[in-house]
């Protein structure tokens, strides 16, 4: 072989052998379309698990809420009020009242006394009644005693044997039993200040269910005129049963002293009568009334 040969055969490349440093060899056509199709496929199945984990935890959460009370019905239209044992039976209580009063009835009976028993006549004699009363300020009422200026809660006013709240259960309630000739253990009452029926049991923490109420309440009595009436007169007063209703413990508390411009009973069918009774015991016992609550009264009337 020639010089020239051998150099040629040394420089050419061993052939099949040699190293490949500069070639990639391309990935078969499978590899090429499978490969992003794998990656979609895994970002697909990651999107979907989280949806269900998302779904999964918001159920979840919704059940706790719901289980807990969140998201249930109000909780202040729902909840009833707490019974309480100690209080007062009777008028201007400061305690809270428990009532286990249904719905208000539909009933229309004349008898039924959440329904008005006031005529137009009742209502025109009423208005007359009532420009009839004195208009002026409230007197101070301090140092006021219900017990001092009004006699000890309830009496025996009209000598029957019984005391005053005995005898107003007797009069409302239906369906009462007593036990001995007075005391009223049981008995059914429809509350003409909301028209709810209140199943009333004699008891330390179910006797305040039901209340006796002075339509015109006894420091608003004192600070309209009854200051100037005798002690007897205020007992009188206290006792006369055009003056007492059997109501609801919760509206006796909410109504405490009010008068007709601070407040009124729910039962809108009633109010004429309550009105009516209101005007009636004022002009008896020569008590007044205040500009706000004249201006009450008449618009109450007015509508009679």
């Amino acid at each position: 072989m020639s010089e020239v040969s051998a150099m040629i055969v040394e420089a050419t490349p061993a052939g099949p052998t040699a190293p490949q440093h500069h070639r990639t060899a391309a990935p078969p056509p499978h590899q090429e379309f499978h490969a992003p199709m794998t990656s979609r496929r895994r970002r697909r199945t990651r999107i979907s698990l989280t949806s269900v984990l998302v779904v999964l935890a918001l159920a979840v959460g919704g059940y706790a809420l719901d289980a807990t009370g969140v998201l249930g019905p109000d909780a202040d239209a729902a909840a009833g009020p707490t019974a309480v044992a100690t209080a007062t039976v009777g008028t201007e209580s400061d305690a809270p009242e428990p009532s286990r009063a249904s719905s208000p009835t539909d009933s229309t009976d004349p008898t039924d006394p959440t329904v008005s028993t006031s005529t137009d006549t009742d209502a025109a004699d009423a208005r007359a009644l009532l420009a009839t009363l004195p208009v002026k300020g409230k007197a101070a009422g301090t140092g006021y005693d219900r017990t001092g200026e009004f006699g000890s809660a309830w009496i025996d006013v009209d000598h029957n044997g019984c005391d005053t709240r005995n005898d107003v259960l007797a009069r409302d309630l239906s369906g009462i039993v007593r036990q001995g000739p007075c005391k009223v253990v049981t008995g059914t009452l429809v509350s003409p200040y909301t028209g709810a029926t209140i199943d009333f049991v004699r008891g330390n923490t179910t006797s305040t269910l039901v209340q006796i109420d002075h339509v015109v309440a006894l420091e608003n009595a004192w600070r309209t005129g009854a200051q100037q009436l005798s002690q007897s007169e205020r007992e009188a007063l206290a006792n006369d049963p055009s003056n007492l209703f059997a109501v609801d413990g919760r509206s006796n508390s909410q109504k405490r002293s009010g008068d007709a411009a601070t407040w009124l009973p729910a039962n809108k069918a009633f109010r004429c009568t309550y009105i009516e009774h209101q005007v009636s015991v004022k002009a008896e016992y020569r008590l007044w009334v205040a500009p706000a609550e004249r201006d009450a009264m008449e618009r109450v009337l007015g509508a009679c």
